[in-house]
Formats: C-alpha cells, sequence, structure tokens
C-alpha cells in the first residue's frame, strides 16, 4: 500500500526539475533520438492559497487529485472533447528508479507528452464566485464579459463564461484579463480555438457532475502544443495538460447546499484554507506574502475530508 505519509517535495534523478505550488515537474530521459519528449509530474502533498503555497501539507492530497484528474483526463478523450497529454500514470513505468523512490510516487504520477505551454489560465464560471465575485461588485463585468445587474454571490449565471487570466510565477499572483488581451499573448486563432474547448469540456463535465450530485461552479484548464522528437512545437492541435477538474483547480458546491440568494455554498475544495486565512488577513495577521502560516489541525483535517467527498461523490467510493 502506498504510505500515508505527507509528500512536501521530490528529488528524482531526472532533469529539468521545475517546482510549481502543488506538483514537481522533471523531463524524463528519452531512450532514443526518435522517441517524443516526456515529462514526469508529480502532485506533491503542499497547498497554495492567494498564490502562496503554505508550509503546512495536506497528507494525501496528491494522491487524490492524481485519482480525479486521471478519471476525467480519460472521461474527456472517450467523449472526443480533447486530447490530453497523459500517457501512463503507472510508477513502474518510470525508468531509472530505485523501487522505494517507485514506491513513494504510487497514486501521485503523470507521464505526459511535453508540450510547449499555451501561457493563459483558461477559466470558465457557471456560477459567480470568488474572485469572479469581486470583480463583478467592481465593475459588473467578469475579465471584460458584461454581466447582467443584480445578481448575488452564488448566482447561477445566464450561461457560461470564457473569462481567462495571466499565468503567474510561484509566489505571484495571476490576473483576470479580457478575452482580446489573451489574444494578444496567444495569438487570436489560438485564444478561439482554446476558449470553445473549455466551454465545451466545461458544459459536459458540469452535465456529469450535477447527475452526481454536485455542481460545479468554475474552474480552469491549461492547453499546450505537444513537441516533436526535435523538442519543437508539432502543428498538431493543442492539448489538455496539467490537471483537470480537480478541486485544486475547480469549485466543487454539493447540489442540495445550493440555491440561497446570496450565500455561496460550501466547497468541496480547498476553500477552507481560504476561509481561515481570510480570517488573519482581517486580523492583520498576514499580508498576503510568502512565507504563509502554519494551518491548525482542524483545518487540515476537514480539508482533506472534502477532497474525498469530491472524489467519492465524482468517482464513487471505490475510486483510487
Amino acid at each position: 500500500m502506498p504510505s500515508t505519509a505527507a509528500l512536501e517535495r521530490t528529488d528524482l534523478p531526472y532533469p529539468g526539475r521545475r517546482e510549481g505550488k502543488v506538483r514537481d515537474v522533471y523531463s524524463i530521459p528519452q531512450a532514443d533520438s526518435g522517441a517524443l519528449p516526456r515529462i514526469l509530474i508529480v502532485a506533491t502533498d503542499r497547498i497554495s492559497a492567494f498564490d502562496v503555497v503554505l508550509p503546512t501539507p495536506i497528507p494525501g492530497k496528491g494522491r487524490i487529485l492524481t485519482t480525479i484528474a486521471t478519471q476525467w483526463f480519460a472521461w474527456i478523450e472517450e467523449r472526443g472533447l480533447c486530447q490530453s497529454h497523459v500517457l501512463s500514470t503507472d510508477a513502474g513505468d518510470l525508468p531509472g528508479l530505485a523501487d522505494w523512490q517507485r514506491k513513494s510516487l504510487e497514486g501521485r504520477i503523470t507521464i505526459g507528452r511535453a508540450c510547449r505551454v499555451v501561457p493563459i489560465e483558461c477559466v470558465v464560471r457557471g456560477y459567480l464566485a470568488g474572485s469572479g465575485w469581486a470583480e463583478y461588485r467592481e465593475t459588473g463585468a467578469i475579465s471584460g464579459v458584461s454581466l447582467p445587474a443584480g445578481l448575488a454571490r452564488g448566482d447561477r449565471l445566464p450561461e457560461p463564461i470564457f473569462t481567462p487570466a495571466t499565468k503567474a510565477a510561484v509566489g505571484e499572483h495571476d490576473e483576470n484579463i479580457d478575452f482580446d488581451r489573451a489574444c494578444e499573448i496567444a495569438g487570436r486563432p489560438m485564444m478561439e480555438r482554446l476558449r470553445g474547448m473549455s466551454l465545451a469540456i466545461f458544459n459536459a463535465a458540469s452535465e456529469l457532475a450535477l447527475g452526481r450530485g454536485v455542481v460545479l461552479a468554475d474552474t480552469k484548464f491549461e492547453f499546450g502544443v505537444p513537441l516533436g522528437p526535435d523538442g519543437e512545437p508539432t502543428d498538431g492541435e493543442p492539448i489538455l495538460i496539467d490537471e483537470a477538474l480537480t478541486p485544486d483547480s475547480s469549485r466543487y458546491w454539493p447540489a442540495d447546499a445550493c440555491g440561497k440568494p446570496g450565500v455561496e455554498p460550501p466547497s468541496l475544495d480547498k476553500q477552507l484554507v481560504r476561509d481561515y486565512l481570510l480570517g488573519l488577513i482581517e486580523a492583520g495577521r498576514w499580508d498576503k506574502a510568502a512565507p504563509g502560516p502554519e494551518l491548525p489541525g482542524s483545518v487540515v483535517t476537514e480539508t482533506i475530508r472534502r477532497y474525498e467527498r469530491a472524489r467519492e461523490a465524482l468517482f464513487g467510493e471505490g475510486a483510487t
């Protein structure tokens, strides 16, 4: 059985190590010059909020994220909505590692196609929540998309909207931008394609989730263009990368808790962590700068319980 100890950081004998807010990414050495470049993505138990990696891990979170993402990637591909970067999630397929290293990685790795990442967060919102609610209160719009007046926090939008954001480095903050600005960064043909794909995936996933008692309020996708054997981008379609529809990249609400005017339902994600930190911010005990504060045990325990509830609701208690 995989270890239940928290995994905060990895140090594997692979080149190109990059450390994100949650994931450690490596290049996997190519077996020959004609092989397609591959990467290894390890979902650690780190947790971030307000774009700051916190010092307290959430034990087991990385495995839950990997399970949920893997299930969604397969579901998306089966329906022809988009191809993904996933090649394998079997630690046994990793070359050059000792058995103890593979064991520590079980259930938390993705071997994927190497891609040139499109530098835009493709955010889709079906409900008014989070930073979208804050922006709507100030401007009546989100990322340049005008919305009807008089909407309340937690309200369902007339239809899902595509609200891109910049991809910030660790420790920096993502910024909501309008579609034209996203086109300036990534190119209009690319962004029009990604907008259509993102909305199609969101609409289909929302229907599945609702049928299982869960509301998908919003989510973000990342896309990339696969690299060829020479390490250069191919002429192929962009594919879905990183993660898909996990509690780290999405806002999930129990369907039976929705519908109260002006009230945002309790999320099956890390909202509890955000709420705890907001209390510290309001009390003047934290300023959203690194290093973040330690989390109390009660917040850690309840957060992992919510992640587990999301996994069980979406894919059943047997999902591992």
